[in-house]
């Protein structure tokens, strides 16, 4: 039965918690704007970057247009609010690890911490190989085939907004090797289940990229093959989890 003080104890472990969650979410939100701040003088530099892999494609004497009257100056901010957020994303993963970890036993800990480094190098590196490999060959393969007196002229707004949701798609894709060692840490499935329902995964990642990407062969091999790489690497490491998990408990057992 409880009593009025373990009742009181705990509104204020509640409160105490809100509290502490408000100031991680405060730091998260000054280390975006911070990035923004420190991005804006930059932005018509960014977005010049960014369109490279477009404009560097185009045609003699075509360029990129801007249907809106603000576009020239919404889209390169817009470009900046998200990089902004990419570039604060290991302070922000940072401080949610900093609220969650108290609360987690030492074993969790050491499978988390690798995690969260994992899925933040592979959303970087998803983007990077969109980037460098994937959008060259997108751009190369739409201006070779536009037809014959058609102007190749993309609205800087749209372009944006197709470049931004390839750096997603690539980003997340990335991320499953993290997900699959995380499945199998939690008991949801075994590295033996994920073996066999390897020519599932593979059909499955081929159908995905074809949503995802344009209707192009080049961008939806691009995005399918890597995957199931990954996933094949995820199968390695979630082996490597059940062993140590296995290991530790022998280890307990041995121990009582």
């Amino acid at each position: 039965m409880t009593t009025p003080a373990d009742d009181t104890d705990q509104e204020l472990s509640l409160i105490d918690h809100l509290l502490e969650l408000r100031t991680r979410l405060i730091r998260a939100v000054l280390a975006v704007v911070v990035c923004m701040l420190a991005l804006v003088p930059f932005a018509r530099t960014l977005y010049s970057a960014v369109s490279e892999p477009l404009v560097s494609r185009l045609p003699e004497g075509a360029s990129m247009i801007a249907i809106d009257v603000a576009s020239p100056v919404f889209a390169p901010f817009k470009l900046v609010m998200v990089l902004a957020l990419l570039l604060a994303m290991p302070y922000i993963i940072y401080q949610l690890w900093a609220f969650v970890a108290p609360g987690l036993y030492q074993h969790e800990k050491r499978i988390a911490r690798p995690l969260l480094f994992a899925a933040t190098a592979l959303f970087y590196i998803g983007c990077l190989f969109a980037y460098f490999l994937v959008l060259p060959l997108i751009f190369a393969f739409i201006t070779k085939i536009a037809p014959e007196g058609v102007a190749v002229m993309t609205d800087i707004t749209r372009y944006l907004d197709f470049v931004m949701v390839l750096f997603l798609a690539f980003g997340f894709a990335f991320e499953v090797p993290v997900v699959t060692v995380v499945l199998v840490a939690i008991g949801l499935v075994t590295p033996e289940q994920l073996a066999k329902a390897r020519g599932y995964v593979v059909v499955g990642v081929f159908f995905v990229a074809m949503l995802i990407t344009p209707p192009d062969v080049i961008s939806q091999t691009l995005l399918a093959i890597p995957v199931w790489m990954l996933y094949e690497l995820g199968i390695v490491f979630s082996r490597m989890v059940v062993r140590d998990r296995d290991a530790r408990e022998d280890a307990e057992a041995s121990d009582d």
